[in-house]
């Protein structure tokens, strides 16, 4: 008998897109459930050219339950699992990887879009660049269904950008390194239509200003432009524009916009959505402030106490006076 069982299991993760700090539920199932089986949790390490494993913290010796929780999830990751049983363990084979996502930037690795919107029309150019603490990159892209792809069926890799000449299919693209990260995501929507939203392809900080605006394919003027949230009119501009001067987490949604191509009216043109994401502000700066304050009172501290010290001993016990 081999120790590994003839099956595959079937991993979901949720939320696929999770806020900075939010839990992620991970979720193994198998065809045939019934009592027995243990299910073991992996992260997905990238190495140049394929996928590593590595056991998540609490699950070495597996879990009863079919469901695990990582907490504090922070930026973009991808995970695995499988499911074992007997004595001696009978292993299942491991599930196809599943990611999650983040817009914000990871210090060790990050994409950057060009042009920098979410919106593309079909056929258009794009760039898609990888920096980072690493040497060597490769950019891929998930589709529903489809699942992965590598720039090299997209497109052209040359050094660490991925450029592509005539987009045709919508997907969530991203970065990863021979040093096992993952960058940042940008969830590309492909408009076969006429109308775009150009909108920030990255979180927007909580307090910042953002501007959308609605993109004809020919570029010309677009007329009576409304702005939709969550499918709820928020906005009509006549410039084709949105500015939230000063972005809260209540401006997080789907926004699309809708326009008409001459004055009259007579033909309504409609982007497809995208989602506005928005991070809280940092709290760091406090921390320096604080550290500055503390470093001059104690410095200031120990000055007295020194001249203290030099007046006691000059004046041998006199009292003296600065």
């Amino acid at each position: 008998e081999s120790n590994k069982v003839s099956l595959t299991p079937v991993l979901t993760v949720s939320p696929l897109w999770p806020s900075p700090g939010d839990s992620v539920t991970l979720t193994c199932r198998v065809e045939h459930p019934s009592a027995g089986w243990r299910f073991f949790w992996y992260q997905v390490v990238p190495k140049l050219e394929s996928y590593s494993y590595e056991l998540l913290p609490g699950s070495s010796t597996g879990t009863e339950e079919d469901s695990f929780i990582v907490h504090g999830q922070t930026h973009t990751a991808g995970y695995v699992c499988r499911a074992g049983r007997g004595d001696p363990l009978f292993y299942s084979s491991y599930s196809e990887p599943q990611f999650i996502w983040s817009g914000d930037f990871h210090p060790a690795a990050s994409l950057t879009v060009s042009p920098p919107r979410m919106q593309f029309f079909s056929k258009e150019s794009l760039s898609l660049s990888c920096e980072g603490n690493s040497p060597e990159w490769r950019v891929r892209r998930f589709i529903k269904y489809v699942h992965l792809a590598y720039c090299s069926s997209l497109g052209t890799m040359t050094g660490s950008t991925c450029s592509i000449n005539s987009i045709g299919i919508s997907g969530v693209y991203w970065c990863e390194s021979e040093t096992g990260q993952f960058s940042n995501a940008a969830n590309i929507t492909v408009q076969s239509g006429d109308v775009i939203l150009v909108s920030s392809v990255h979180p927007v900080t909580e307090g910042h200003s953002v501007t959308l605006s609605c993109r004809l394919r020919t570029e010309k003027v677009l007329y009576k432009v409304d702005f939709y949230k969550n499918d709820k009119l928020i906005s009509n501009d006549a410039s084709g524009e949105l500015f939230i001067s000063e972005v809260t987490k209540s401006d997080e949604g789907f926004y699309k916009c809708e326009g008409r191509d001459s004055p009259q009216g007579f033909r309504s043109l409609t982007s497809p959505e995208s989602w506005l994401s928005v991070k809280s502000a940092t709290t760091s700066s406090p921390v320096p402030v604080l550290l500055v304050v503390g470093l001059v009172c104690g410095v200031s501290l120990i000055i007295l106490l020194l001249l203290v010290l030099y007046c006691y001993r000059k004046s041998k016990g006199e009292i003296c006076s600065f």
